[in-house]
């Protein structure tokens, strides 16, 4: 062995011992518990963001205290309520006007009246209605006045009230005294008395303005897992429209392609063996479709998103801050999440942003899904907003909110941590680049986002609505579907309407279509639509005129009235779409944000179908009207059960007025065709099931604004990009190198069913 071989192995020795002093000395030291900082200062707005705030829930019962004993009438709680009998409905915020909140907010005027919005039903009186009251002011009313004919241009009558949990309950009951009358047909179908099926109803409710007669569908219905993919192939048709719910009637059934007048008619047939009788075994929990239950034990844990020395966003009251965004939010019962006086920088760029409907449209053999036609609005997507849960509905440390409602009830509920507030890493760059000639550097910034969720469930599927503000001043707006697809009994050509997914489950093919209210303010309340998009135009070679080159250029121009900025659904549409101020920015194109939608809709209802108005919004992927007080949301609650009436018809808000240096809104449509397939089963996943749309700065600024973005990171190749002072990534190792602390994991979500 030579010196150089001996040398070698000492040296190789040394580090040997030093790297195992290195493992003792540290075995056993946990690391540290990250430390969390204060955010970054950021602007305070003295309270103003709360004229826009949800009410509280002593404001709710203060208003139902005040109704009690200013109507002179007798009111019963809504959830024990019969058609005959008056109650509260509702009570809601009543958003002030837009100019009375611009006076407040930029003008130093005087803050707006808080009041509320009441929604009664009068079943006990000669003329049944539903009636809208302004009440204030809060927190201690003294006024109340009634708006419906100022909203609707008369009463909203009776009929198109939703459909309360009450009435369900009832409605319930009656199907059960009539399932009795069946007891043969039932066990050699379906094992059941009837007791154990679940009851799904669907809508619209009829086929002519004052119908109340409802198609339900029966289903398997086991603990634990969602009954929708497991329909008997029972379906009833109960009239409930008559204020005297013994009068209620069942009018007709349907059973495996075939329709009888009763149940009792049902089994007459079925006893004499003259029915086709498909024998279905009652679902074991273990084997149900739709079983969520995992299957496997808990593997490791999977990555987990943290931050190191705590949110750099802040939360107060309903105002969240980020990095130059400030957002005002906010939830309304029937309509769900709604944003408000959103600034970037300070500059106000969307007064409202509001979920305005989801509509979601089957097609079936079967009555109940050939009909349905579901309005969600009325069902109540922010009421049904429930609890998220922690670590999967959103990151664990995310900041949860508590929403309050009052529908229903006399009494206020809360869906705790029904909203939550992150920011959200993506993993992607939000732009980079590598200089590989002149000069050698690197240059580029996170794409991170503030995002802001909400979940409702409605009914059998589960809509995830994300709010997300980028570092670049764009807005986006995502909404993706999950939860059980809706299904129908399997019978006679029923796959022209879907795909099998189980022995006798049918998924039933249909559109989601979602609408939004879009009130931009880009630099100031008066802005312009204008358009850009691509040609060709064929011209000769400037340095070779015998040759011609087909040159793309730019086709820009300005939409003068609301018809023109109506663009049908699945039309062809200017790719660039702007709302412009009539001020330049530093190169002397006019500040502008453009909306660019990402969607993939079904066709939307024909025209002619007599329910069609009620929905008209789908006509659109975007129309841009004036805005005004008296059009405040594209639907109403009412349109659900009478959409051949509609209380609010979309439609009619595009007059053709000049929409030239105006307060705008932009209307905007997304949604997707659904036809559900095997791996809907359990569930339909949000891979490849999210639409939206951006709003994006379009010359609106100098520069991207996010070259201000602290998380910037640039170093060149005389630099040592492993050196903490010239690279904040290298920094991680000593910043980021800690526990989070994690608080313990609590849920409460079924508290409030």
């Amino acid at each position: 062995m030579n010196v150089k071989t001996v040398i070698v192995l000492l040296v190789l020795a040394l580090a040997t011992v030093f790297a195992l002093v290195c493992v003792l000395l540290t075995r056993g030291r946990a690391p540290s518990t990250c430390q969390h900082q204060p955010p970054e200062q950021q602007d305070t707005d003295d309270g103003q963001s709360l004229v826009f705030a949800d009410l509280t829930p002593e404001e709710m019962a203060q208003v139902v205290r005040y109704l009690q004993g200013s109507l002179g009438v007798q009111l019963v709680d809504a959830s024990r309520a019969k058609p005959s009998d008056n109650c509260i409905a509702s009570v809601d915020l009543q958003v002030p006007a837009k100019a009375e909140v611009l006076l407040f907010l930029d003008g130093g005027g005087a803050r707006p009246r808080r009041e509320a919005l009441a929604v009664l039903y009068f079943g006990n009186q000669p003329d049944p209605n539903v009636t809208e009251y302004v009440v204030g002011p809060l927190p201690t009313p003294v006024y109340h006045r009634d708006v419906t004919v100022q909203k609707y241009g008369g009463k909203v009558p009776y009929h198109r009230r939703p459909v309360t949990g009450k009435e369900y309950l009832d409605i319930n009951a009656l199907i059960q005294r009539e399932l009795r009358k069946a007891p043969g047909f039932l066990a050699a179908c379906c094992e059941s008395d009837g007791t154990d099926l679940a009851i799904l109803t669907t809508a619209p409710r009829g086929f002519k303005s004052g119908d109340r007669v409802t198609w339900f569908v029966l289903f398997h219905s086991v603990a634990g897992t969602g009954y929708y993919l497991s329909p008997v192939g029972l379906e009833v048709l109960v009239e409930h429209g008559d204020l005297r719910v013994s009068r209620w009637q069942l009018r007709q059934v349907f059973y495996n392609g075939q329709y009888f007048p009763s149940m009792g008619d049902l089994e007459d047939v079925f006893v004499t063996n003259l029915l086709e009788v498909i024998r279905i075994e009652k679902p074991q929990g273990e084997t149900v479709l739709g079983s969520m239950r995992p299957r496997h034990l808990p593997g490791p844990p999977g990555p987990l998103q943290y931050e190191p020395q705590g949110p750099r966003y802040s939360v107060q009251d309903n105002r969240v801050t980020f990095q130059g965004w400030s957002i005002v939010f906010g939830m309304n019962p029937n309509s769900g999440p709604r944003l408000f006086d959103i600034r970037y920088h300070g500059e106000r760029i969307v007064y409202e942003l509001s979920l305005q409907e989801a509509l979601a449209l089957y097609g079936s053999n079967c009555p109940g899904g050939m009909l349905t036609r579901y309005l969600d609005g009325s069902f109540g997507i922010g009421r049904f907003a429930y609890e998220l849960v922690r670590g999967l509905d959103c990151p664990y440390t995310a900041t949860y909110v508590d929403r309050h409602y009052l529908v229903e009830s006399e009494t206020p509920k809360t869906n705790q941590n029904s909203l939550c507030i992150f920011e959200h890493d993506a993993a992607l760059p939000l732009r980079r680049h590598f200089s590989d000639t002149q000069s050698l550097y690197y240059g580029g910034l996170r794409k991170n986002t503030l995002v802001i969720r909400a979940i409702s469930t409605l009914i059998n599927y589960d809509y995830i609505w994300d709010f997300m503000f980028h570092s670049s001043g764009a807005v986006e707006v995502r909404v993706h579907a999950t939860g059980y697809i809706s299904s129908s009994f399997l019978h006679g050509r029923g796959t022209d309407y879907g795909n099998r997914v189980g022995p006798h489950t049918l998924g039933t093919m249909h559109l989601h279509h979602i609408h939004y209210k879009v009130d931009l303010d880009v630099d100031g309340q008066l802005n312009t639509l204008e358009t850009q998009d691509m040609g060709y135009e064929l011209v000769k070679d400037p340095w070779s005129m015998q040759n011609t080159i087909e040159r793309l250029y730019l086709r820009r121009k300005r939409l003068e009235r609301e018809d023109e900025a109506a663009f049908p659904l699945n039309a062809p549409m200017p790719r660039y779409i702007s709302f412009a101020s009539p001020k330049p920015n530093k190169w002397g194109h006019l500040r502008s944000y453009r909306i660019q939608i990402d969607s993939f809709a079904g066709e939307h209802l024909p025209a002619s179908s007599p329910m069609e108005r009620s929905i008209s919004w789908g006509r659109y992927q975007l129309a841009v009207t004036r805005r005004k007080e008296e059009e405040p949301t594209s639907t109403s609650i009412y349109n659900q059960n009478d959409p051949w009436m509609p209380t609010v018809a979309f439609a009619d808000f595009i007059d053709n007025e000049t929409i030239t240096n105006e307060d705008l809104v932009a209307w905007i449509s997304v949604g997707f065709l659904h036809i559900p397939h095997a791996e809907d089963n359990p569930n339909t996943v949000t891979v490849g099931n999210g639409v939206g749309f951006f709003l994006r700065p379009y010359n609106y600024f100098d520069e991207d604004p996010s070259v201000d973005s602290p998380d910037s990171v640039y170093f060149s190749g005389e630099q040592d990009a492993g050196a903490c002072r010239a690279n904040p990534l290298a920094c991680l190792p000593a910043t980021a190198a800690c526990t989070p602390q994690l608080p313990p994991f609590l849920y409460g979500g079924f508290l409030n069913l």
